[in-house]
């Protein structure tokens, strides 16, 4: 999915959706008073809204309309759970998402690049197709030869901090991560209204 001038996308939003726009440059450009509150937003009707909400899922995933529509179809042919719960965990479920979530990348965009460009492993074997969808009990990894790559230097440090979410179990050891569980919409990002985009799509 090609993206545009990102602070651009951010400030027709109003929201810090991509990891550049929540340093300072955003701030002081004057853009935070026009991420507070959808107050701001004159003659925007509910259908334009939910536009935007189905916007910002569609940049902060990095997906191309087409998938992301694909998603939302998959969605309603589910029969059981929520159905806002069952996009969330499909997006949620993708390989590149699931590396950032790792704490291996800093941003989905880089999980993306480093598994197209066949650095990481499902099982034991390379996958480089970022929308793969993971499973329970997967073992998502980085491929032997990419381990001394300058992308994946210093893992340890980078993670310090970091604290995976419930549905992944990290072990830096062996710079892998096995999926123990669904991710819970419940650890969702607050920004984001799923409700509102399936909303939108049954308008559409």
């Amino acid at each position: 999915m090609r993206v545009g001038p990102k602070y651009k996308i951010a400030r027709r939003l109003g929201d810090r959706i991509f990891p550049k726009t929540q340093g300072t440059k955003f701030t002081v450009s004057g853009t935070e008073k026009k991420t507070r509150s959808k107050k701001g937003r004159r003659n925007v009707s509910e259908y334009g809204l939910q536009l935007i909400e189905k916007q910002k899922v569609k940049y902060t995933y990095g997906v191309s309309e087409k998938q992301f529509s694909n998603y939302v179809k998959k969605t309603h042919d589910m029969k059981n759970d929520i159905p806002a719960a069952n996009l969330y965990r499909a997006l949620e479920s993708r390989l590149d998402n699931v590396v950032f979530r790792m704490g291996f990348m800093n941003s989905r965009a880089f999980s993306r690049q480093a598994v197209s460009h066949g650095h990481i492993t499902v099982n034991g074997r390379k996958v480089t197709i970022p929308s793969y969808q993971i499973r329970v009990g997967e073992v998502i990894g980085i491929r032997l030869g990419s381990k001394e790559n300058g992308i994946f230097r210093e893992l340890t440090e980078k993670m310090k901090n970091y604290t995976p979410p419930n549905w992944l179990t990290v072990d830096l050891l062996k710079n892998e991560a096995t999926i123990n569980g669904l991710p819970s919409y419940k650890e969702k990002e607050p920004n984001l209204n799923f409700e509102s985009i399936l909303e939108f799509y049954s308008r559409v």
